[in-house]
Parts: structure tokens; C-alpha cells; sequence
């Protein structure tokens, strides 16, 4: 160590009591280019006429809404989603602090706020940043990528209910109920003689199912009966009835009741969060996991913006669709002019939808990637290989084979057409074109196929392609973003409405951190 140089260490001055003449702002502490700006500079601009509208006038001050929703967006940007956090986070953060001008609200503030407030008008507060989009060039909402994702509710996943086992308890216990009724009618005379071999009247016929209302009645009128009788027997089999009716057959018949009600077209529902169904979400499908509760959220993007927002009770994606666009009408007034979604989505029923909207919907179904792809290891005995006559309504075979048509089965939502070859048996490809049947059958979709042909060729042509390669960058990488990076896999509200408050909340916040990184210079 050269002569004259210290040995010891030098540190920088620490007073950590030291007072200073003027105090720092908290502008100061906030880099100029921080996401907490772009929040604060667009709710400012943002109509928030129905938030405002939702508070009733007198009574205490409030904390304002327009400071309240600045910092629920920038919380679920920040991936902070309870309210217990946010309300620490205004005490100890300092970008929340100055979000909300050193005010502290309580948690049960800013949580009724989401569950209360923002649940009545979430969806205009959500129009209202669409618009600020749209005046910055950032989104035209004349095109729509449309996908959507199953996430798990915030329900025990073991508190399900099944409709078909509550279909089947109902029915058992109908029959228990017309087996006592009729034990008692053959033990006592007096209703043998009043009611012959027929049930109670208000139970009625076997064939008719039997209402918790209709079991009441008919315990009312055998408890008047009881009443009105001089002689009391304890051993009563019209006595002992009642008594198994009012305890048991009628509690349990009005639990069946209201969870069919409870369950509506559904086939199963959570005793935690009664409007969550239990899906098989994609995390667990590819390990062929358990089904778990949880809610189908669609939506809509444009420059990986999101435009709409529906969430449904329907595990699958297909009956969605008509529902979301129609929604996304409702919010703007119009519908897309372009329309994109995988293979989902694509049923008669969508594309005659889409039609009707005057859309142009490069809407995959679901052989398209098949067919592409050339998989079927005989993909020359495909139906795509076989070529339609319509004069003559057959097919031609790539063997030469006419298949006429044999005949057609309804089902609800479709129509098939099935079509039949005179004779395969010389046919030196039978073994694997047909080995079912005497001759080769094809299935078609009287209803579909001139919606697929049509796709096909939207598909193929060069927009086609590039909104195919487009959709996988555009609601894909949303949904990584919202999922993984920001780690929102499970709601925190229960409750559909709650829920979707919630994920518009997401959305929200997703739009104004993409509308910061557009903002932000691009790295050397």
C-alpha cells in the first residue's frame, strides 16, 4: 500500500434523522417514462360520467372515484389484485402514494368500490378507454381476433354438483314419495275409499314429476285429516307419513329443486361459487388432469389491444360466439368488418352468424389444419379427395367410384347427408378406404359444406394467410401476458358479475401497460 493512504474504509455520510428546510416531493421520486404516468394521464382524459353517476348525492365526502379507479388499474398493471395489498401498498409505495395524493383508503373502501361501483359500470369506463384507442390511432375496431381461455374460479375445487346426479336423486326420491303414498292408501280405509287405487290428487300420475309445492299441499291436506280425527293413534301410518315427509322427502326434494334451478342448462356447479362450472382447463387437458370450477372467458383484440370482453358459464368455445360479437355491437354500435378465430368457432351456426353481420370471417373449422398439413397417412382417401357433382348430387372417388346418396339423419343442430359406392369389393385400396363397410361412405354436412368451402378459400387467399399467421401473435400472446406473465390464473371474486368486473379490470390494465410500452423508446 503506497505511504499516506488510510487503511480504513470510507463511507458516505448516513443521518437518517436529519431534517431538511424543504421537504422532497413525491413528483420528484417518479422517472418520467414510468407506467404510473401513462395511468395517470389517461384516467384524467377518460369520460367516467356513468362512475360518477353511480354515488348518491349528500351525505359524507368520498374519496373521489377517478383517484380510486387510478389506483385499482394500476394495481392489477402491478399484479397486485387484493385489496388488502392495495391498501398497504397507498401506505407504503411510493408510486400508489402519489397516484392517490397521500389518501389512505381502507381496504373495505377500495373493495367496495370494485364489488359495488365499478360492477354497475365497468363496462363504460371500459368504452371510454377504447375510445381514447381509437383517438390515438391505436386500435380501428373494424378488425377482431377472437379466442378464449378457461380460468379456475375462486371456489373449492371438490364442492361440485353434477346435474345428472341431481336429475337421478330427484327421481328416486319421487318414487320413494309414490311409494309411501300409495302404502298409505292401501293401510287405510278411509283414504281407500276416497282415492280408490289413484294416488293423492295433488301428487298426480306417475309421469309427472312431482314439486316441492305439490308435496306441501298434499302433507297440509293429510295434517287436516289428522286434525279432524276424533281418535288418536300413535301407530298412524297417515301420521308417521307426515312426519317422514316434513323431515325428510320435503327438505330434500327442495334442495334438488333449487339446484336444478341453480344449474339452468348447465351440467355441473360449485358449492362455493354457484356460477362457476367445472371445466378441464388447458393446463390440466394436457395432463389429463381433474376437472376444476372455473368461468370461459372470450375475448376480442386488435394490435393485441383488448376491444371486448364476455365471460361465460358454457365450457365450450363454439356457443359463445354469436353472444360476444353481439356484446361487441352493444358497446360500439358495430360490428368488426374482419373477423378472426381458430377452429372453435367454426359451425354452421357462426358462419351463417357471420353472414348475417356482413363479415368477413377467416374462421378456420375443424379440418382445415388437417387438410393443409396433408396428416392422414391416406390422405388421398379423404373426403377432400373426392369430387362433388351437383347436377347428379354424387361423388367421384380418386378410384374412379360414384357414391350416390343414400340417405340423410337429423340431429338438432345439423343435418348429415350420407353417400354410398355401388361396389368397392374389387377396389385394391378396400382394406384401408372402407374396411367398415361393403362399400365406401362419406358423412357430410348438407348444412356446413358450402360454409367450409367458402372459408377455405378466405383462408387460402394471401389476406387469409396473413391474418392466419397474424391471430397466433395477436389473442395467443394476450392471453400469455395476462396468464403467465402476469400470473392471473384464478379469479378473486366469486360470482359471475364479480367476475367479470374483475377480468374488464384486467383488461384494463393490460391495454394501458401495452399503451406504455408503445410509448417507450425502442432499446439501442
Amino acid at each position: 500500500m503506497p505511504k499516506g493512504v488510510s487503511s480504513q474504509p470510507v463511507f458516505k455520510p448516513y443521518h437518517q434523522h436529519q431534517t431538511t428546510m424543504l421537504p422532497s416531493s413525491l413528483e420528484e421520486l417518479i422517472p418520467s417514462g414510468h407506467a404510473v404516468r401513462v395511468v395517470n394521464e389517461v384516467v384524467d382524459r377518460m369520460d367516467l360520467a356513468a362512475l360518477l353517476s353511480s354515488y348518491d348525492g349528500g351525505g359524507a365526502s368520498r374519496y373521489h372515484p377517478r383517484m380510486l379507479l387510478k389506483v385499482m388499474l394500476y394495481a392489477y398493471l402491478d399484479g397486485v389484485r387484493s385489496s388488502r395489498r392495495i391498501a398497504k401498498a397507498l401506505r407504503e409505495n411510493v408510486h400508489y402514494m402519489w397516484l392517490s395524493g397521500s389518501q389512505r383508503p381502507d381496504f373495505r373502501t377500495l373493495n367496495r368500490f370494485r364489488t359495488s361501483h365499478l360492477k354497475q359500470t365497468i363496462e363504460e369506463v371500459f368504452v371510454s378507454l377504447t375510445a381514447l384507442l381509437v383517438e390515438a390511432g391505436l386500435v380501428t375496431l373494424c378488425e377482431t381476433f377472437v379466442d378464449g381461455t378457461k380460468i379456475e374460479a375462486q371456489a373449492n375445487r371438490y364442492s361440485f354438483v353434477w346435474g345428472k346426479g341431481v336429475r337421478t336423486q330427484k327421481t328416486r326420491l319421487e318414487a320413494q314419495v309414490r311409494e309411501l303414498l300409495r302404502q298409505i292408501e292401501a293401510e287405510n280405509d278411509t283414504e281407500n275409499a276416497r282415492y280408490g287405487d289413484k294416488d293423492l290428487e295433488e301428487v298426480g300420475e306417475n309421469a309427472t314429476p312431482i314439486t316441492a309445492g305439490q308435496l306441501e299441499r298434499t302433507a297440509q291436506e293429510m295434517e287436516a285429516r289428522l286434525a279432524a280425527r276424533k281418535e288418536k293413534d300413535q301407530d298412524d301410518p297417515t301420521g308417521k307419513a307426515v312426519k317422514k315427509i316434513r323431515q325428510n322427502f320435503l327438505p330434500r326434494l327442495q334442495k334438488y329443486e333449487r339446484q336444478q334451478d341453480i344449474l339452468g342448462e348447465r351440467n355441473s356447479f360449485s358449492k362455493t361459487d354457484e356460477d362457476a362450472t367445472f371445466m378441464r382447463m388447458k393446463e390440466d387437458r394436457m395432463r389429463n388432469g381433474q376437472l376444476k370450477p372455473g368461468y370461459n372467458v372470450q375475448i376480442s383484440t386488435e394490435q393485441q389491444f383488448i376491444t371486448n370482453v364476455t365471460v361465460h358459464q358454457d365450457p365450450t368455445d363454439t356457443p359463445t360466439l354469436k353472444a360476444h360479437l353481439d356484446h361487441f355491437h352493444d358497446l360500439y354500435g358495430i360490428d368488426p368488418e374482419v373477423v378472426v378465430a381458430d377452429a372453435a368457432y367454426g359451425s354452421a351456426q357462426n358462419y351463417r352468424d357471420l353472414e348475417a353481420r356482413g363479415a368477413t370471417a377467416y374462421v378456420k373449422y375443424n379440418r382445415f389444419d388437417q387438410e393443409q398439413r396433408g396428416k392422414r397417412k391416406d390422405s388421398a382417401l379423404d373426403y377432400t379427395a373426392f369430387v362433388y357433382d351437383s347436377s347428379s348430387d354424387t361423388y367421384t372417388c380418386p378410384q374412379g367410384q360414384t357414391l350416390s346418396y343414400l340417405r340423410s339423419w337429423h340431429r338438432k343442430d345439423r343435418t348429415l347427408r350420407i353417400y354410398e359406392a355401388h361396389d368397392c369389393t374389387t377396389c385394391p385400396l378396400k382394406a384401408r378406404c372402407s374396411p367398415k363397410y361393403a362399400a365406401r361412405r362419406l358423412w357430410t354436412n348438407a348444412d356446413v359444406e358450402p360454409y367450409h368451402q367458402k372459408a377455405r378459400e378466405l383462408l387460402n387467399s394471401p389476406p387469409g394467410r396473413e391474418y392466419r399467421s397474424r391471430r397466433m401473435i395477436e389473442v395467443e400472446s394476450v392471453f400469455g401476458q395476462i396468464k403467465h406473465n402476469g400470473n392471473f390464473r384464478r379469479f378473486t371474486l366469486r360470482g359471475l358479475d364479480k367476475v367479470k368486473t374483475e377480468f374488464h379490470l384486467v383488461a384494463l390494465a393490460h391495454n394501458l401497460k401495452k399503451w406504455w410500452a408503445t410509448t417507450q423508446p425502442c432499446p439501442a
